[in-house]
């Protein structure tokens, strides 16, 4: 068998919610039929024969003085799959739709201490991380 990896639409929803173990939460039909309903969002798939393997997601940021660029926003791979290249497939995949959408750049955040994170992202072509940190805000419901 090889590798897919092909680019999810508003028809492939059921694609998505058969493959909740790819996501931390189970996915929710009404947020994945937003989420590709949303412009510049985009989600690529990486198949296994006809085995959904991996997953990544960006995030077109359009800003009225640096133009556009793709945030890499989740990136997943089954654990029986990993070491493969499969995530590193899925990052170049990306990056190659990022230069087909007109982006200027690409950027991921991550945490300080995710080696294999920042190994995956650096043969996928990523330059030497930023210094900076996170900060975040959470709304309840």
């Amino acid at each position: 068998m090889t590798l897919e990896i092909r680019h999810l639409t508003a028809a492939d929803v059921d694609d998505v919610m058969g493959a909740g173990h790819l996501f931390d939460d189970e996915p929710q039909r009404e947020w994945t039929e937003a989420f590709f309903a949303r412009d510049g969002h985009h989600m690529l798939f990486a198949w296994w024969g006809d085995e959904a393997v991996g997953f990544v997601t960006g995030i077109e940021n359009l800003h009225p003085d640096k133009g556009v660029e793709m945030m890499l926003y989740e990136l997943g791979v089954d654990a029986a799959y990993r070491r493969r290249g499969i995530a590193r497939s899925l990052v170049a995949a990306l990056a190659d739709l990022a230069i087909e959408r007109g982006c200027y750049g690409m950027w991921v955040p991550i945490e300080p201490d995710n080696e294999p994170a920042e190994a995956t992202y650096r043969s996928a072509g990523a330059e030497e991380p930023e210094a900076g940190f996170t900060m975040n805000w959470t709304f309840d419901d």
